[in-house]
């Protein structure tokens, strides 16, 4: 079982992924099998403190924080925040990028959502 932030993933094919909302309150992102059309699973980080992650990545492999993630999370807030994402993902480079959100809250939102032809997801 895939788990993010110790949050399990539902069952599916989760391996192109792409940041589809990104403002002061929440990061969203979408996951499917092919983002073109539409997707299957969105995760919402909201009141995002800390984002280090490529717009768009693939297959990525979440995990707990390091100890120096977490140090880095502590110097840079102040503090610890209640949702840590960690993950290595392949972003289109010579090798994995390590990546790291920070967030407030994190909802996992599964479903069927259909891209227009604005970019912008809706649920079907």
């Amino acid at each position: 079982m895939v788990e993010i932030a110790g949050r399990p993933l539902p069952e599916g094919s989760w391996w192109d992924w792409e940041v589809i909302v990104r403002d002061g309150g929440r990061l969203r992102l979408a996951a499917g099998y092919d983002l073109t059309y539409h997707h299957g699973l969105e995760v919402v980080l909201t009141d995002p403190c800390f984002v280090s992650c490529p717009a768009a990545f693939q297959d990525p492999v979440f995990r707990e924080p390091t100890a120096e993630e977490t140090a880095r999370l502590r110097r840079a807030l102040g503090g610890e925040p209640p949702v840590v994402v960690a993950f290595e993902a392949d972003a289109g480079g010579s090798g994995p990028v390590s990546c790291l959100i920070a967030a407030e809250r994190l909802d996992i939102v599964p479903g069927f959502f259909r891209r227009g032809d604005d970019g912008r997801a809706t649920r079907a």
